[in-house]
């Protein structure tokens, strides 16, 4: 992967961008005026671009840029607001003051919505494989303004860590985070605009008993399975499944 800058850049963005390939160990290039696809073209490599208000990353085999956005996060904290229902909230069990760790950060959806159940007293992180998505959703989640406190403030709450879900549940302690959330890539394919440039650069995980293992040693409470109605791993991993007839999508719970 390359970094450079927006075609309409000043220093600060340069050296925003120089900042980026330090931390993600890799080479910053004058963008000089060329264009994303001549980069993409000449280098053979992704291609992350700081800009004014975001960073984007364009993926050699990918068709759309990824960059940080709340997703469906805004208007289901803006349900919860209203004391609406939101199932995710149900199967993982959130409320003021509990700890979650989301295994599969992705986007941060899941994790934004939770950090505002939990509230102040409360504490959540997300784990992602990918070190550019972490990067890019961690700066986009310190920086993104929704224009609403509430959420604003769930997202500055979020902390990201780049690493494996398995490797950095064996440092946990016993029993030290309520709920740890798994919500993997689908086997079964789901059509969704807001992840279609994530599916390209998501890392996809082995699952394995040892990660299951390791996170019912880690968890209080429960573990949760976000997954697709045909997928195998809620019996495979025996979840006990919460069925949601009108939803391509289920919640799996293993309860301690």
């Amino acid at each position: 992967m390359i970094v450079t800058t927006a075609g309409r850049t000043n220093e600060v963005m340069k050296q925003q961008a120089k900042d980026a390939a330090y931390l993600l160990g890799c080479k910053y290039v004058d963008r000089n005026k060329k264009t994303v696809r001549s980069l993409l073209s000449f280098y053979k490599e992704d291609v992350l671009v700081a800009g004014k208000e975001r960073y984007e990353l364009f993926a050699v085999n990918g068709e759309e840029p990824f960059f940080f956005h709340p997703s469906s996060a805004m208007f289901r904290v803006k349900r919860l607001q209203k004391k609406e229902y939101d199932p995710f909230i149900e199967a993982c069990n959130l409320s003021a003051g509990k700890s979650f760790l989301d295994c599969t950060l992705g986007l941060a959806s899941d994790s934004i919505v939770a950090s505002y159940a939990v509230g102040d007293s409360g504490t959540v992180e997300g784990l992602e494989a990918s070190p550019v998505i972490a990067f890019i959703v961690k700066k986009g989640l310190s920086s993104w303004q929704a224009d609403e406190e509430d959420i604003d403030r769930a997202m500055r709450r979020i902390k990201v860590t780049a690493a494996h879900a398995l490797d950095e549940l064996k440092k946990r302690q016993d029993d030290s985070v309520d709920c740890i959330y798994f919500d993997p890539m689908f086997e079964e394919q789901i059509d969704s605009d807001g992840i279609k440039p994530l599916k390209s650069l998501a890392v996809y995980e082995e699952w394995t008993s040892e990660m299951i293992k390791e996170a019912r040693r880690v968890a209080k409470e429960r573990v949760v399975l976000k997954d697709h109605y045909k997928s195998s791993r809620f019996e495979d991993f025996n979840f006990k499944r919460i069925d949601r007839k009108t939803a391509k999508f289920h919640y799996g719970i293993i309860e301690l």
